[in-house]
């Protein structure tokens, strides 16, 4: 089983590359090209990843959005970024194919805040007198 899964992670980057160049040939955008665009993509994917994940675990944090949710969505994203970085074709189609996954659905378009999701508790009026 070792052997099986070690011949599959070692064939797939060949695989790709080999895919790469068919496609490469097909449509006449040169290798480098398509090798340059997926790496560019996928660093600012993880650039920008990385400056949203504090946001978001800050809004679950506040109760502005479900922790799983943004660690799902946040996860799914640097996966992408990181298929986005390896060479060739077939991983930038598991990458896009992994970003176009509907996860988020739930969530409404607009920005999000840091206490904007805690609208529906119930809040507890009352005095407030410091005893020292």
């Amino acid at each position: 089983m070792r052997f099986v899964f070690l011949a599959i992670v070692l064939a797939f980057p060949i695989l790709d590359l080999l895919v790469t160049v068919r496609v490469a040939r097909w449509s006449g955008i040169p290798v480098w090209a398509w090798l340059g665009m997926s790496v560019v993509a996928g660093f600012l994917l993880l650039r920008n990843e990385r400056i949203a994940f504090r946001d978001n675990i800050v809004a679950s944090m506040h109760g502005g959005q479900p922790l799983l949710r943004g660690l799902l969505d946040s996860g799914r994203k640097v996966l992408a970024g990181f298929l986005l970085l390896l060479p060739g074709v077939i991983s930038d189609v598991f990458a896009l194919l992994l970003l176009a996954l509907p996860l988020n659905i739930g969530r409404g378009l607009g920005p999000l805040t840091a206490g904007g999701g805690a609208t529906d508790r119930r809040t507890l009026d009352g005095e407030f007198r410091r005893l020292d």
